[in-house]
């Protein structure tokens, strides 16, 4: 009884030390619930828990926030182009292959398979192909000689495929849209943008050349406006570049798999956090000049020569223009109203858009046709987003005064659909390659141990 009684007078006396750790806890609990907002990747026990989205609040210098442009990626834009860019208008391509580098000797073209853009011969195409115009262009995919559809080209059309389009050239990019010498027409889903084994001095060069001569990255405070804008749009496309030859790696040669590599993918982008923002902000500099020109792309025509086909990519074009839940969430992605002020605006423009020029014309350096194909592509899609953003007219009614050709269109569009796979990559994969790449089991933390030790005393 004597011990029982000291048993209880032990517990009575302990209670109120209890009490002070149980407040303790809580406390601590709220202070490590705050900080595991800024740290996504640890739990409450300092181990990996399901992280929450790490980009939240507006995009920097544009319109929209984070979740606003994941969601409606997911709902109306990545569905709807991944539709519009397989209908034969949009899947073709005019482009130049053979131009030699104008800023240093042509180191020569990678001799790697999956480098080369496969050209298919003529006697291999059915005879829809051979004469476009006989029932117009077929919907279903070229096969190439070599059966490798990812490889094959098609030259066989000509511009009389593409009716009522203009002849204009783009001040924005080097290529003269308007010399059909030399051009051929590549059939964009069967060369897909991805790991081609192109690295290397040859590959870095080019990527130097771009950063360090024609949109450097200064502090921000050395940079106006403009400059930043031109970087972030550079170093956007990059990463989406990056994202796809990830996304789709050779992870065996000798078996020929294909599949993510989850691990480049970390080291190339997702460990940089101010390179998935400017993914984002690409992303919606583009969207941008898409939905002003909407009057002018609703009205164009999309003219194959196959009635079912082209109307299909004029529908897809309006449902994407047109999109109520667009409209309501972003209905202004980015702002460009507000660049070009001040008495340098004229001057600033004209450098910048020189710079841009020259970033095109190192596209003609890359030693890796199929890299050189999308390389252009999305070059000239992101000079087109330009023209139309920052065109000299001050068109307020762009039917009437904006002037795209049937190629700035194609490239515009599929680069927009490329940074949707890219943006819709980050989202799903980001967290989940983190993990995989860092490890399942975080390292403690400070207040990971400390909440072990207030634990262990509590049940003590």
């Amino acid at each position: 009884m004597v011990g029982s009684e000291s048993e209880k007078t032990a517990k009575t006396e302990g209670r109120p030390w209890r009490w002070v750790i149980t407040g303790a806890v809580i406390a601590l609990i709220v202070a490590l619930t705050t900080a595991s907002i800024n740290t996504p990747k640890i739990s409450l026990f300092g181990l990996p828990c399901s992280c929450p989205q790490r980009y939240s609040g507006m995009v920097e210098d544009c319109c929209c926030d984070y979740e606003t442009v994941d969601r409606l990626n997911e709902e109306v834009l990545y569905p709807s182009l991944q539709d519009l860019v397989k209908t034969p208008f949009f899947r073709y391509f005019k482009v130049k292959l053979g131009c030699d580098c104008p800023f240093w000797p042509d180191d020569g073209m990678c001799f790697l398979r999956d480098c080369s853009v496969c050209e298919c011969p003529e006697s291999e195409f059915p005879k829809a192909f051979r004469t476009p115009f006989y029932r117009g262009l077929s919907s279903d995919d070229l096969q190439c000689q070599e059966g490798k559809p990812q490889a094959a080209v098609d030259r066989t059309l000509d511009s009389k495929a593409f009716r009522g389009w203009t002849e204009t050239d783009n001040p924005w990019t080097n290529d003269d849209e308007t010399d059909n010498a030399e051009m051929t027409y590549v059939n964009l889903q069967l060369n897909p943008e991805r790991y081609t084994g192109y690295s290397g001095p040859s590959a870095r060069r080019i990527w130097d050349a771009i950063y360090s001569e024609n949109c450097p990255k200064y502090p921000s405070e050395e940079l106006c406006q403009e400059e930043r804008v031109l970087y972030k749009l550079i170093s956007g496309l990059h990463s989406s570049i990056s994202i796809h030859i990830a996304d789709a790696y050779l992870l065996d040669k000798s078996k020929n798999l294909w599949g993510r590599n989850t691990t480049l993918m970390y080291d190339r982008v997702l460990r940089y956090p101010d390179r998935v923002r400017n993914l984002y902000f690409t992303y919606l500099f583009v969207l941008r000049a898409v939905m002003k020109a909407a009057d002018y792309l609703e009205q164009a025509e999309y003219d194959t020569g196959n009635p079912t086909e082209d109307l299909k990519a004029h529908s897809l074009m309006r449902q994407l223009l047109y999109n109520s839940k667009l409209q309501a969430a972003c209905p202004l992605p980015f702002d460009e109203a507000k660049l070009w002020k001040g008495q340098r605006g004229p001057e600033l423009k004209q450098k910048i858009q020189e710079q841009f020029r020259n970033i095109s014309a190192l596209m003609d350096c890359v030693g890796c046709e199929k890299c050189r194909l999308w390389g252009k592509l999305q070059v000239l899609g992101l000079g087109t987003a330009l023209k139309i953003l920052f065109s000299d007219d001050g068109w307020d009614h762009l039917g009437q005064t904006l002037q795209l050709q049937r190629n700035e269109v194609i490239a515009l569009m599929n680069l927009l659909n490329r940074l949707s796979e890219s943006v819709k990559l980050v989202h799903e994969m980001g967290p989940e390659v983190e993990m995989i790449t860092e490890g399942q089991i975080s390292p403690p933390t400070a207040s990971s141990r400390l909440w072990q030790r207030m634990l262990s005393l509590f049940k003590s």
